[in-house]
């Protein structure tokens, strides 16, 4: 297949193009705006293939997407551009709204346009795979819940809440127009390559620096947290085995508290990057932010059972993992963390 892909730049998008290149025999079409959190550096070891190609292009922009439509005649869609922290969209909402309602509207009237000039077998085997969060469901109560595909939406935060929003756009695109379109809601990923505003990368490279390791409240709330590498796997099998109009929770079935996965984090560090003292020191209480749900829990039953997927790591493996690619790249965060990733893709240098 030809797979247009949006928000290929991003942490979850650039596993799945060095996956979908890596692994599989199909053509990729990146189409990433490159704000802050879309890096080019992650698809370093795919940049150079036959099989991949890359528009940058806003979501928002009609007559950009549908351009890129036109040029590469895509199979598929499958759509993770999206403004997606939670801190963010408390301090301003407006790009939330912009860009994960506004530009999933956007593309979905692209693609629609361009499943209707499609005719037989191009036009059955289309598909429109939106990716999206756990969030939607907004707060668990008790230990005994689990989100399931028929879980009420309740969103608790603006990045959620737009979300959401794109969730009911996507369906109706679908329930209205005929659009074949599936959905999923994944839960906490973690992983190589994630933006350091995020939980794990951010106490990572603190505690390599030595810095304060800030933990909201006192650290109880519980996320199931799932190894990028086995959610893109999980992605590729919906969108090639799911039924149109059909929503997918993929989970790791690893609840953890906050609080438990610093620990875990200091304590691999600790072993791969001893300093002489127990990182642990490092843990600092802040005060909780607004509307923090306490606890997210993905079912990921349906998923196992009907398209056969199960996550191949379990926390264990996949944090130490995380921990170990970024010890050894540290020059990437480096340039993250100094912002020249983007000054040198503008040619501003220094």
């Amino acid at each position: 297949m030809k797979i247009l892909v949006t928000g290929g730049a991003g942490f979850i998008g650039s596993a799945l193009v060095r996956h979908l290149i890596a692994s599989t025999s199909h053509q990729v079409i990146n189409l990433d705006n490159l704000t802050y959190a879309g890096n080019l550096e992650s698809l370093a070891p795919v940049a150079d293939s036959p099989r991949y190609a890359f528009e940058q292009v806003d979501i928002r922009d009609a007559a950009g997407v549908a351009g890129c439509f036109k040029r590469h005649r895509p199979d598929a869609v499958m759509h993770l551009a999206a403004e997606s922290h939670v801190d963010r969209s408390i301090d301003g909402p407006a790009a939330f709204m912009e860009t994960n309602i506004i530009g999933t509207y956007t593309l979905l009237e692209a693609a629609l346009a361009h499943w209707r000039s499609l005719e037989g077998p191009a036009r059955d085997r289309f598909r429109f795979l939106h990716v999206s969060t756990d969030e939607v469901y907004g707060d668990l109560a008790g230990t005994g819940a689990f989100f399931t595909e028929r879980t009420p939406y309740a969103p608790s935060s603006p990045y959620s809440a737009s979300k959401a929003s794109s969730d009911h756009l996507v369906r109706a695109w679908h329930r209205t127009y005929g659009l074949p379109v599936l959905i999923t809601n994944c839960s906490n990923n973690y992983g190589p390559c994630q933006f350091p505003e995020k939980m794990i990368p951010l106490m990572i490279l603190n505690a390599m620096e030595g810095k304060p390791l800030p933990v909201y409240g006192e650290g109880l709330n519980i996320r199931d947290w799932l190894f990028v590498e086995d959610h893109v796997k999980a992605l590729c099998r919906v969108l090639t085995h799911g039924g149109p109009g059909a929503t997918y929770n993929i989970g790791g079935d690893n609840e953890k508290t906050n609080i438990e996965v610093v620990h875990a984090l200091c304590r691999i560090l600790d072993d791969l990057m001893p300093d002489g003292a127990p990182r642990a020191r490092l843990i600092t209480h802040v005060p909780d932010r607004p509307g923090h749900d306490l606890r997210y829990a993905i079912d990921a039953t349906k998923i196992r059972e009907e398209l056969g997927w199960t996550p191949e790591e379990t926390f264990d493996t996949g944090i130490r993992k995380t921990v170990a690619w970024y010890l050894e790249n540290q020059n990437w965060c480096r340039r993250v963390q100094d912002g020249s990733y983007q000054r040198d893709r503008l040619g501003l240098g220094g």
